[in-house]
């Protein structure tokens, strides 16, 4: 039996992509827990040096996006996101393996994430090499008003 192979496309993000990034987060990210980040948001933090979006698409169609920032050097994945319908075709993989290696490019020595505790990207990021390195208690805040951890994970890269 004949196996399809996705084609995978990363390609470099800009403001003109916030529709489609904006409804990625809506599908990807639970409302219960708050992690969605606002249109204009996403255009503050784009706006400032050392940040830069990539896109995912999955056969032609925007199916995630990675967020990242440099400063000096310290890297930060700010978002990363993938379409429930997306997942485990390795876009998050290859969103993330080219946030580490731009942030390389760009002069980082470290990368840092955070994450909701319990969100299953934890997974991704400790096969990736990520290490946890910090916890800030009731730090998410849910759509019910409930509280969430958040943890934070670092990769040494250069």
């Amino acid at each position: 039996m004949a196996r399809t192979i996705d084609m995978i496309a990363l390609r470099p993000g800009s403001t003109a992509d916030l529709t489609a990034i904006a409804a990625i987060m809506q599908a990807a990210f639970d409302a219960r827990y708050g992690e969605a980040w606002t249109a204009s948001q996403c255009t503050g933090v784009m706006a400032m040096p050392g940040v830069w979006l990539t896109v995912a698409e999955i056969d032609g169609a925007s199916g995630g996006f990675a967020l990242s920032r440099v400063i000096a050097d310290e890297a930060e994945l700010l978002l990363l996101a993938v379409k429930p319908e997306c997942r485990r075709r390795g876009l998050g993989r290859a969103l993330l393996r080219s946030a580490i290696a731009e942030s390389q490019a760009r002069g980082a020595a470290r990368i840092h994430l955070e994450v909701r505790a319990g969100n299953d990207a934890v997974a991704l990021y400790r096969l990736a090499g990520f290490e946890k390195v910090g916890q800030r208690r009731d730090y998410y805040r849910g759509f019910s008003g409930k509280l969430f951890d958040a943890i934070t994970y670092r990769k040494l890269i250069g």
